[in-house]
């Protein structure tokens, strides 16, 4: 036996080493609202508390079980669709202005993006503020608790996931080819009361497509640039094992992903990332406990120089003039002895076909960037590592013990490249017996291929986290239940290129009792410190209370054939936070005064003098931002676990956001010449947050199908309750509206004559204005269009769309699972203000000009008229471009066959199952071609693969 549990040990250590040469980080937390029962153990806040004794403002995601039915790429993927309280972005709409939610990966702070879901036991959402307060300042907008898989398993089990699919393009921009472009840009020249730049036989030479090289018609999306779609592959091994004594989980896993691009340089443009994750649990006696958790990232990325994406946004297809990119060789003229010559001293000649073209005014190009600008890679490595104990002193006091914990993280990343340096040849054309060949080559640039590896753009960052608690737990005349916690806890990250460090130390309490689990209250508070304030005033005290009463062990509801339990919790916390405290870019001594010195006036011996002015008053009782809390929570379960639901209710007070220029202390305190000022920064500023969440899951058999449903939803409000502003006009006051608020005109159409701008207010402050400009209304009834009279248009969504919605299927018939999600959001507005949608002067021009005002077309438009100016007063903000952000998305489908046991008996493979699913696959709304379209980035794609998962 001993040889046995040797050799686990052994085993064990083996497979940690690749992971203690660097450790990485995975992602923690694990719930899952769909199948961990009231029994099942939720990690929360430095503890795993039963399920059944939740008191609310928390969700769960059982990641292992999920990943069963539900492959995905990453560990966050859609869990709207799951818990509620959670949109996508923040958790109940917590601003995130300059830092959102914490993320802590086995109780470490780290990236949700570097722990793969097959590495994942448990994700859980702190989302209360009784839930985070023990965590301390950095915490107040909730937690994202990532708990990594362990192993509890006794003997060794080995499994292997492979998986393939592809990422197929939703669409494409589309923009105007050269004839059309630059028919439409004469006419924005006769709008602006130019002559057309264009002449007719121009436009007929780029439109004939009879010589596209000398009259080029550039589609950046052919299939000749761009494929539809790209590979996906990923690998991943998980091995467990243990004894007695020691048992170990390794998760090591390879991906990569290949590119849309499909020529020069970028054919080889890609993302790849292995990742080495291996915890070890020891018991090394009957009252010590210990873990070692180590895992490493390595993460590489390569691609072309260039932005082509960004080009294809902006580049015209008409342009460079009389030069396409690339240019046939055999239109030289053969006799052109001196063209030939020339171009022989061109070290990128394409496929031996084609070289290098361009004009003066565009000595580089996307395509020719691709092809012979060089490439560049992308390197970054994680390293993680932390370790624990568990110590029981039973000996000392019945239900005490003790636990630490110690983590160093070290991440560096870097860019390397070979840029090369590349030569263009302009053209002179001529037309011999009606064909054009070129007769001239002027050459622009020099091909250089120093051959040199350039290293740039480095970065180290590495975070030390630490903790220490007493635990207590115990139970008095069998039906008084006590627990309570001592907590030291910190952590400190240092980032490349930032003086000061991002840190976190806080004293952490928790007291919680409870009688025959039937009443409960849970006090915890945290002491906190920071070195944004000032000295005396660096430490506050977080407390929160919450009061619970399990309702279905009443009398009135105990024998209930419908109630199986019901917990109905009530919350009230005061959390100091400082992760607001910052102006801009300047987080530390907010509080001081600042003096700084500027040079005189001269006088006529020569010399200059210099005077001392302030450009900041001091504020020594600057202080905490307050998030003040009142929750409700109600978690019951209905008919034999027919029915499940847990929803909460939340009431928020965020106050003392800092404001830097108060409009009520006098203003001779700042001057505009020279620009100076004793005015402090203060806490001033307001926002308050109402709403409610809620997942409910529904579990029946429909002969021999196993049915599941989840469905849940997040609604929030937001309102600025104060607000430090000065207006002339009700309508501009911030104080009142959303904190997500557009701001902005309101349009009444657009102009159609003179006659109708002569008739309307004046709106000369935006710019010159035309027939087919946007109208705006005046709000302030002074007869003049500026900026008094903006006001409220609608919520951005900027934290996650108010209401948030998920619903999740899951059907099982024999040995077949069929699993749905759908996810949307509803209540926020957009705003079309990209370059795809604002169009002026130079830009390219897309296909929404088409509609364009025309006075052909005044009664029908629905865009203004073009220009080849600043056309401002048409392009700011207003109700003329905003639209509906609500939309349904089917999220995922996948049908998972699992091979009957039966069959493996005699086989040394224990389980065998495949897969075949697509992921974003529908958008339902009637923004959709709007919502799946990217400018300026590669597109948005779904996501068709296949995969097959053994067990050994």
């Amino acid at each position: 036996m001993k040889d046995k549990q040797t050799k686990f040990i052994l085993l064990a250590m083996l497979t940690a080493v690749p992971c203690l040469a660097g450790a990485q980080s995975a992602i923690e937390n694990d719930t899952d609202t769909l199948s961990t029962g009231n029994d099942a153990e939720v990690q929360v806040a430095f503890r795993k508390v039963s399920r059944k004794d939740l008191l609310g403002g928390v969700s769960v995601v059982n990641m292992e079980e999920l990943t069963r039915k539900n492959y995905n790429t990453y560990s966050l993927d859609n869990m709207q669709g799951y818990v509620g309280g959670w949109n996508g972005n923040s958790l109940w709409g917590m601003d995130g202005d300059n830092a959102g939610y914490l993320v802590l990966v086995d109780g470490v702070p780290r990236d949700a993006n570097n722990v793969m879901p097959t590495e994942i036991e448990q994700i859980t959402f702190l989302k209360g503020a009784q839930a985070v307060v023990l965590y301390g300042s950095k915490a107040a907008k909730g937690a994202i608790l990532i708990s990594t898989k362990r192993s509890t398993a006794e003997g060794l089990s080995v499994s292997v996931r492979a998986n393939t699919g592809f990422n197929v393009a939703k669409s494409f921009p589309e923009y105007l080819g050269s004839a059309e472009y630059m028919t439409l840009y004469n006419e924005a020249c006769v709008n602006d009361g130019l002559d057309p730049l264009y002449s007719d036989i121009q436009i007929y030479n780029h439109a004939s497509g009879l010589n596209p090289y000398r009259y080029p018609d550039i589609n950046y999306y052919s299939s000749d640039y761009v494929k539809k779609m790209y590979n996906r592959s990923e690998v991943t091994a998980e091995i467990e094992g243990g004894g007695s004594k020691a048992h170990f989980y390794s998760n090591i896993s390879y991906y990569r992903n290949g590119d849309y691009l499909n020529f020069g340089e970028a054919e080889n443009n890609m993302v790849d990332r292995f990742n080495v994750r291996t915890n070890v649990d020891v018991k090394i006696n009957d009252f010590i406990k210990a873990y070692i958790n180590a895992n490493a990232t390595f993460y590489n990325s390569k691609s072309a120089k260039g932005n082509y994406w960004e080009a294809a946004s902006t580049m015209r297809p008409n342009f460079p003039q009389n030069a396409a990119p690339l240019i046939p060789i055999d239109m030289i003229d053969p006799d052109a002895s001196a063209v030939w010559e020339l171009l022989s001293t061109s070290g990128n000649i394409i496929d031996g076909k084609y070289f290098l073209g361009g004009s003066q005014a565009n000595p580089t190009n996307a395509f020719a960037d691709v092809y012979a600008a060089g490439s560049g890679k992308y390197t970054s490595r994680q390293f993680q590592f932390d370790t624990g104990v568990d110590v029981s002193l039973e000996k000392l006091l019945k239900g005490l013990s003790f636990k630490a914990m110690f983590a160093v993280d070290y991440a560096t990343s870097y860019n390397t490249s070979f840029d090369n340096n590349y030569a263009i040849f302009v053209p002179t054309w001529s037309n011999y017996n009606g064909k054009d060949v070129i007769v001239g080559l002027t050459k622009e640039g020099l091909d250089e291929r120093p051959g040199i590896q350039n290293v740039g753009g480095s970065a180290d960052n590495q975070t030390i986290a630490f903790n220490a608690q007493f635990n207590y737990q115990n139970t008095f005349a069998k039906d008084h239940n006590v627990s309570a916690m001592l907590i030291a806890n910190g952590y400190q990250q240092t980032r490349s290129a930032q003086y000061h460090r991002i840190s976190n130390a806080n004293l952490a309490l928790q007291a919680g009792y409870n009688y025959r689990q039937r009443y409960y209250a849970d006090f915890s508070a945290a002491l906190i410190h920071s070195a944004k304030l000032a000295p005396g005033h660096r430490n506050a005290l977080s407390p929160s209370l919450t009061l619970g009463w399990r309702l279905s062990e009443e009398d009135f509801l105990k024998d209930s054939p419908v109630v199986d339990d019901m917990m109905l919790s009530v919350s009230g916390s005061i959390l100091n936070q400082d992760i607001d405290l910052k102006m801009g870019d300047t987080e530390f001594y907010l509080y001081d005064g600042l003096w700084t010195q500027a040079d005189g006036y001269g006088w006529y011996d020569g010399s200059a003098g210099k005077y001392t002015y302030s450009t900041k008053g001091e504020n020594y009782d600057l202080d905490f931002i307050k998030r003040k809390e009142l929750s409700v929570n109600l978690n019951t379960s209905l008919w034999k676990r027919f029915i499940t639901l847990d929803a909460s209710f939340f009431l928020m007070s965020n106050e003392g956001y800092l404001i830097s220029n108060p409009t009520f202390y006098p203003s001779y305190l700042s001057t505009g010449y020279p620009a100076a000022s004793f005015l402090p920064v203060l806490n001033y500023n307001n926002n308050r947050r109402i709403g409610f969440d809620f997942s409910v899951n529904v579990n029946h058999r429909i002969g021999e199908v196993d049915l599941s449903l989840g469905v849940s939803g997040t609604y929030y409000d937001t309102k600025a309750t104060k607000r430090d502003e000065i207006y002339d006009d009700a309508h501009r006051y911030r104080e009142g509206k959303p904190i997500d608020g557009i701001w902005g005109y309101q349009s009444a159409g657009l102009f159609q004559s003179q006659e109708d701008i002569d008739s309307w207010y004046d709106q000369s402050k935006l710019g010159q204005i035309k027939p087919g400009d946007i109208k705006y209304i005046d709000q302030n009834g002074d007869k003049i269009i500026d900026e008094k009279d903006e006001v409220y248009l609608g919520k951005g969504g900027w934290y996650g769309a108010p209401f948030t919605m998920g619903v999740n299927i899951t059907a099982k018939w024999k040995d077949f699972t069929l699993f749905v999600l759908g996810t949307g959001g509803v209540g926020s507005y957009g705003l079309k203000n990209s370059s795809y949608y604002w169009v002026d002067q130079e830009d390219k021009y897309s296909a929404v000009v088409r509609n364009r005002w025309t006075e052909a077309t005044a009664s029908t438009a629905t865009y203004p008229r073009l220009s080849t100016l600043n056309a401002s007063q048409n392009f700011c903000t207003s109700d003329f471009w905003m639209y509906k952000a609500n939309r349904f998305d089917l999220a995922k489908i996948q049908i998972t066959y699992d091979l009957p046991k039966h069959i493996l008996r005699s086989s040394f493979v224990k389980e065998l199952s495949a897969f075949v699913g697509g992921a974003n696959l529908l958008t339902i709304s009637k923004e959709r071609e709007h919502m799946e379209l990217n400018v300026g980035s590669a597109p948005q794609s779904r996501y068709y693969n296949i995969g097959l998962k053994a067990v050994f």
